[in-house]
């Protein structure tokens, strides 16, 4: 009995030891893609973190007091503070995001009302106003600078002023528009959803339609028909795109539905887009389910059937998902060019310029152009392995 428990142990290590590519799916690759996909997303928290820390910010004062003037000195070195007045429409401006000020009010005569102030005599503290963006990142950065130094000045005072005490003011502290702030709430959600619903549905498809052909020998019957084996690769991409692309905007159907029960006051969230941004989106899910199409089919043409085809494609899944997880680490979209050859990074890019309003349409055509031309190389791959009798009838 003994023997024959070691048998089949040296027979199963063998077999497994000795298919080098079972062999890194199972026990390299898990390691290494957590690795990867950690340290991504490390330098993605790391990005968020430090963008904005090194941009030149200014703090407008007005009735700054003496009291607090020696400690809004030790601030970041690159936020200059200018004792200013303001008027209602310098608040206003805050909107736009290239303009990354700060405006901050005290009330005349601060350190007199701090002196004399008693709370318990229950009236209200003197309030400072802060006016900031929460969708500007250096404006964001510097309004929570300024609240942490001055909740700890307030800490050794005994709670004597509040700030952006929220019955004081006629209009809102945080000037980030309703529109701006569901954009870059989509621009962090829907691309990542998107790409996932897609590979989903090539998933479904993609591996039956040629590791599957392989594995039922109905292979050699499409390959004596008298058509040009570039035709079939063709023919099998864009079938497998438009049926997965259906599948993609059935999800993305169900997901918008979906959004106001998943996203806490996603239905209050601005959600406008004019025609020509949901012609861009379509056309990039479009070039996007190609590439992915293409990619699967040829892994598929390379496997022996479609339980190989599922293990050999398992890593690229992995590098889908973490092109989709990249938006969620950064604040808008990429003014580098180059990263729009880059397939799949490049449709996730367009998807948060489009999302954040700020769709311009050099990347799309950098990015569509991208993706036809790898398609049409995976093309010419498919079609020198229909004409390879040891890569299609492998076994």
């Amino acid at each position: 009995m003994k023997s024959n428990v070691l048998t089949i142990i040296k027979k199963e290590f063998a077999r497994f030891f000795g298919d080098r590519q079972l062999l890194f799916t199972t026990v390299i690759m898990p390691g290494l893609l957590i690795y990867l996909i950690y340290s991504f997303m490390g330098t993605g928290i790391e990005s968020m973190v430090t963008e904005g820390a090194e941009e030149m910010v200014t703090v407008r004062v007005e009735n700054l007091p003496t009291t607090i003037a020696p400690l809004l000195g030790e601030l970041d070195p690159n936020t200059v503070v200018v004792e200013q007045p303001f008027v209602e429409q310098d608040i206003y401006l805050l909107e736009d995001k290239d303009i990354d000020n700060v405006l901050v009010r005290f009330p005349i005569g601060f350190d007199s009302l701090l002196a004399t102030y008693d709370p318990s005599e229950g009236l209200p503290a003197p309030n400072i106003e802060i006016y900031y963006n929460s969708t500007n990142n250096a404006s964001s950065r510097v309004f929570n600078e300024l609240t942490e130094a001055l909740t700890a000045f307030e800490d050794g005072i005994s709670n004597r002023f509040d700030i952006n005490r929220s019955d004081c003011p006629t209009f809102s502290y945080d000037q980030a528009s309703d529109e701006s702030i569901g954009a870059m709430v989509w621009s962090k959600i829907l691309p990542m959803l998107i790409m996932m619903m897609l590979f989903s549905g090539v998933m479904a498809i993609a591996p039956s339609a040629i590791a599957g052909e392989k594995e039922r020998g109905t292979i050699a019957t499409l390959l004596v028909t008298p058509m040009r084996r570039n035709e079939l690769a063709m023919g099998k991409i864009v079938s497998l795109s438009c049926i997965a692309l259906l599948s993609g905007i059935s999800s993305f159907i169900g997901i918008a539905l979906s959004l106001p029960n998943m996203v806490p006051d996603a239905g209050t969230l601005s959600f406008h887009y004019t025609a020509s941004d949901y012609l861009v989106l379509l056309l990039v899910i479009f070039a996007s389910v190609l590439i992915m199409a293409s990619a699967v089919s040829l892994l598929s043409a390379l496997a022996k059937d479609v339980k190989n085809a599922g293990t050999m494609i398992t890593p690229f899944m992995l590098i889908v998902m973490l092109a989709g997880l990249l938006p969620m680490f950064q604040n808008g979209a990429s003014d580098n060019l180059a990263v729009y050859l880059i397939p799949f990074y490049n449709s996730m890019e367009v998807m948060v310029a489009v999302f954040l309003h700020e769709m311009q349409w050099g990347p799309v055509l950098i990015t569509l152009g991208a993706n036809v031309v790898y398609t049409g190389v995976a093309v010419w791959g498919l079609t020198r392995m229909f004409n390879s009798e040891k890569v299609m009838f492998s076994r």
